[in-house]
């Protein structure tokens, strides 16, 4: 492994972290980590948010719900060039605000989801492409499957 790839790792862990954090998931707080004019693409689980930014502030609306959610294990982690993939596990519980105009479930979800990020030359997110369980998530918590199954325009 190189060793700007090794630096690559190191930010997208980095991001990862802050995004996974109840307390600093905001655009504030990434900012450092990404281009201004950087993509993020979610079609299925976040097809309304389109950077890196607003979907740190999105996650912490979501954990402000599943106020416990966190990662529990990175299950694959490759750095190649400029690009970093990972697969992870999660797992949290609806004990905190509503969500979306549900009310606390207290009921607990486990799920993996899958990232790809691209980098530039100078270590910062360009692209942040997130693949995600949603709906093995929403059935667990007790989440309307609506939304989780919606599917984006196109």
């Amino acid at each position: 492994m190189t060793e700007q790839e090794e630096k690559n790792i190191l930010v997208v862990k980095e991001y990862m972290q802050i995004s996974y954090d109840p307390e600093r998931s905001s655009s504030k707080n990434v900012a450092h980590l990404v281009v201004s004019d950087n993509k993020f693409i979610a079609p299925t689980t976040f097809p309304d948010i389109h950077n890196c930014q607003a979907y740190a502030d999105e996650h912490g609306k979501l954990m402000k719900s599943i106020n416990d959610l966190r990662i529990t294990e990175i299950n694959y982690l490759i750095a190649k060039d400029d690009q970093v993939a990972l697969r992870y596990s999660a797992e949290g519980s609806h004990c905190g605000q509503p969500y979306k105009g549900i009310q606390a479930t207290g009921r607990k979800a486990k799920w993996t989801a899958a990232a790809l990020f691209k980098l530039n030359h100078e270590g910062k997110i360009t692209l942040f492409i997130k693949e995600w369980d949603k709906l093995s998530m929403w059935k667990q918590l007790g989440f309307r499957l609506e939304e989780a199954t919606k599917v984006p325009s196109i």
